[in-house]
């Protein structure tokens, strides 16, 4: 009896440890149906094994996320409004924000709405415009933010704002890496959307369901990923879940999650190398190789958590800032040279007189008259000057 009894509590014992290591994905609720990127990036079955995002913060910069609803219960950061002139936006009038966060860590406790990185938090920032963007983004840098979503944008003729891309700068210095969606104006005149145009901005483009570009995102030349944008559901203020619709911010929500997910699992891996990991592991999607709507493709998680990437594959997001730190480097340089200095005059020379034979000659008489008078007058000036000494 006594050695059943030991067998018995062998069994036990060898149960609970069988259980306590199973993957988190496995107490996970399942996600909806309409959720399509679960099957393209089997997240429950490869990915989920080996993290959930559990230990990474993403900021999300928008409206006011509704943190009590059940399926953010617990995945959510009080919120942080940096937009006190304006208004503070109802979470359920919209409830834009409280969507972006749902794609990013749902928890699927009451309508099964399931985010790609569910062991992440989100830290909510309320902003609206350039300014109170740029103030986000140092927030996020300086209270633990590894990733930034930016599910946002303007749409301009312009770069991207000075004060706004020196914000990102402060990021980037910090490692954090920041998403952005590239806007859904489609190929409209020559818009381009802030901040996704801004260097050192992860832009991303959107796919329909069938992994093919959708036409209303906004191309650019910054573009570098893309990630589902429609029927993208997820849900509301309120709490409900709505699918029936397309844009580029759940394409930039999403492949913040996929941005968490890297971090989690390489926690001392470089802000660069992680992009750099995402982009050399897209699929290639629409035209061959790079374009302006869906940069390099369909990111895929589970390829950039175990592919190997040589340590030479492109970067042009780093790349891009770098080149504009190093011109805006230069420009510094010249206007601290050139600082408290009055700048020469540029004078335009005056178009010259004919010098042919009827002005010659008095000129050259009135010179040597000229200067016979100078020499006097420094003989006496010198004379004048050696007495005094």
């Amino acid at each position: 009896m006594q050695a059943v009894g030991r067998w018995s509590a062998g069994l036990a014992a060898v149960a609970a440890l069988v259980l306590s290591s199973q993957t988190p994905a496995l107490a996970q609720p399942k996600p909806r149906k309409e959720l399509y990127w679960f099957d393209w990036w089997e997240l429950e079955n490869k990915v989920w094994p080996l993290t959930t995002g559990k230990g990474v913060t993403v900021a999300v910069v928008d409206e006011e996320v509704n943190r009590g609803l059940p399926d953010l219960s617990g995945s959510v950061l009080p919120n942080v409004n940096l937009d006190e002139i304006r208004v503070r936006p109802d979470p359920k009038n919209g409830g834009h924000g409280t969507a972006m966060a749902a794609l990013i860590v749902g928890q699927g406790r009451g309508t099964g709405m399931v985010g790609v990185a569910p062991g992440a938090k989100v830290l909510p920032l309320i902003a609206h415009g350039d300014i109170t963007w740029g103030l986000a983004i140092r927030y996020a840098a300086d209270h633990g933010a590894k990733v930034v979503n930016m599910s946002l944008g303007s749409q301009t003729f312009l770069p991207c704002p000075p004060d706004l891309q020196q914000a990102i700068a402060y990021a980037v210095r910090r490692d954090v890496i920041i998403v952005a969606s590239a806007g859904n104006e489609g190929r409209h005149a020559d818009w381009r959307s802030t901040p996704a145009n801004c260097p050192g901005v992860f832009a991303i483009g959107g796919l329909d369901g069938f992994v093919k570009p959708w036409a209303g995102t906004t191309p650019g030349e910054y573009v570098m990923a893309a990630a589902p944008a429609v029927g993208a559901g997820t849900i509301n203020g309120g709490g409900q879940f709505q699918w029936r619709g397309a844009g580029t911010s759940p394409s930039a929500a999403l492949v913040s999650g996929v941005v968490a997910l890297v971090r989690s699992k390489y926690p001392q891996m470089p802000a660069r190398e992680v992009v750099q990991r995402i982009l050399a592991t897209s699929k290639d999607v629409g035209k061959p190789g790079w374009d302006d709507v869906t940069g390099y493709g369909l990111v895929r998680p589970y390829r950039a958590l175990t592919d190997k990437v040589p340590p030479t594959a492109p970067n042009p997001v780093y790349a891009s800032f770098d080149r504009s730190q190093e011109n805006n480097g230069k420009v510094r340089s010249e206007s601290r040279a050139s600082k408290g200095r009055t700048p020469s005059p540029q004078v335009t020379p005056k178009p010259q007189a004919s010098s042919g034979p009827l002005y010659r000659e008095p000129v050259i008489l009135l010179g040597l008259v000229g200067g016979m008078l100078a020499l006097c007058l420094g003989a006496v000036f010198w004379r004048v000057n050696v007495k005094q000494r």
